[in-house]
């Protein structure tokens, strides 16, 4: 077992971008499964590929070459360039990576009008995305070294993968419509008799 962090190890610090890329749509896809499992319905792998396909063409890649420039532009772990790295991420990388989701998506699901959801969805993926990212971030500049730190956000990104992955395909973008989905689901499962 260890033998493999080892060589994940090694690998990362020889090759950081293509393993930060990779590890970062790996478990940005795995958020987009994740959300298909809690729907309930049967998996839609064409879904999950449009999501790898973002998270690898854009995403990833943006996240590794922005959080490099970030820690260039503002170096260490000061608290004052840590929340100056943090105020430049929100302020900048958060509605390039929203509209970057919903237009990338829109597009490879041949939407009519690929701006359609970033209009409707836009405001409010972002402001739910201030309640979280900031955290994930803070700690993300003050304590993961440089060369993990895609993977770091792609690990959190699972959950916001997640989010984002259901925000798309069918609710507003609030925190609140993901949160009264999981509660009805979870309601309806407790009241639903046995099957025989």
């Amino acid at each position: 077992m260890a033998g493999w962090r080892r060589e994940l190890l090694r690998t990362a610090r020889r090759y950081p971008w293509p393993t930060n890329v990779l590890l970062y749509a790996a478990l940005f896809s795995a958020g987009d499964a994740l959300q298909q499992r809690l729907r309930g319905g049967p998996a839609d792998w064409r879904q999950t590929r449009h999501v790898a396909t973002v998270a690898v063409a854009f995403h990833a890649n943006f996240n590794y070459v922005w959080l490099r420039l970030l820690e260039r532009a503002l170096p260490g772990r000061a608290p004052r360039a840590v929340l100056a790295k943090v105020l430049c991420d929100q302020a900048f990388g958060g509605p390039v990576y929203v509209s970057a989701f919903y237009f990338g998506m829109s597009i490879l699901q041949e939407k009519d009008d690929i701006f359609l959801d970033l209009r409707q969805k836009f405001w409010n993926t972002y402001k739910s995305g201030l309640m979280y990212w900031p955290f994930v971030q803070l700690t993300n500049f003050s304590l993961v070294p440089v060369h993990w730190r895609t993977a770091y956000t792609g690990l959190c990104g699972f959950l916001w993968a997640t989010f984002l992955c259901f925000s798309q395909q069918g609710g507003d973008g609030t925190l609140k419509s993901a949160f009264t989905f999981l509660c009805v689901k979870g309601t309806n499962e407790v009241e639903r008799p046995p099957e025989k």
